[in-house]
């Protein structure tokens, strides 16, 4: 009856993770048509007065606008490391001669050849590879912004407010999706116990990115609305 198995992770794993796109989809269509109903619209707001908040009076605001940028920079550093981390430990255990699967196959759900063991090792693999990827990208156009927003405001400077809103908000957008690909993992890393635990863990993931992207209550009271390039 392997059949059978299979299609379970047919069904399970391909729904789980199109709710967790799905979900996406309409965030960003939200973010687009009512974006103060979001924390990206309101981030993005926000972003676009800080950058001539700090450049205002520089000399003064340098150690907070390079702060702010560290932290930005730490925090992509440090989700880039887990991918890696992850990648490492999931590539021991595929070169280890000690087979996990042996120990579930009796307990778990869905097929467990070797093809399919290794299809979820390869997917996962994959994910956190490109959450990396984004990540280091991330980091890059922050370390732009970190330079070049102590630089000197001349009429001829070609390194103008909306040039680093621009950097600023390609930096914040490849991070955000860094991030999502990290939290997208997370589900299919239990893929590994079977298909119906990653279709319940993706249902739950989208209720707690749904309670962290939205502000309950809030309307979009703004009558010009502003979301720069790349949100």
């Amino acid at each position: 009856m392997e059949w059978r198995n299979y299609y379970m992770d047919v069904i399970f794993v391909p729904f789980g993770l199109g709710i967790i796109l799905a979900y996406h989809v309409w965030l960003w269509h939200k973010s687009r048509t009512q974006p103060f109903t979001t924390t990206f619209g309101i981030d993005a707001d926000g972003r676009r007065l800080w950058i001539p908040a700090m450049m205002k009076d520089i000399d003064k605001k340098n150690i907070v606008a390079i702060q702010s940028l560290r932290n930005l920079i730490m925090g992509s550093t440090l989700m880039a490391t887990t991918s890696m981390l992850i990648c490492t430990g999931l590539g021991a255990v595929i070169s280890s001669t000690y087979s996990v699967k042996n120990v579930i196959n009796d307990t778990i759900f869905g097929a467990h050849s070797d093809f399919m063991v290794g299809l979820k090792y390869a997917i996962i693999l994959a994910i956190l590879l490109f959450s990396f990827l984004f990540h280091t990208f991330s980091i890059g156009f922050l370390n732009q912004v970190n330079i070049l927003i102590c630089t000197p405001q001349d009429v001829k400077s070609l390194v103008t407010l909306e040039y680093l809103t621009q950097l600023l908000d390609k930096a914040i957008l490849l991070n955000t999706v860094g991030n999502r690909l990290f939290y997208s993992a997370l589900p299919l890393l239990l893929w590994i116990f079977g298909p119906v635990l990653t279709f319940f863990s993706s249902m739950a993931m989208v209720l707690i990115l749904y309670n962290l992207d939205f502000l309950a209550g809030n309307s979009n009271s703004k009558i010009e609305v502003f979301i720069p390039n790349g949100i």
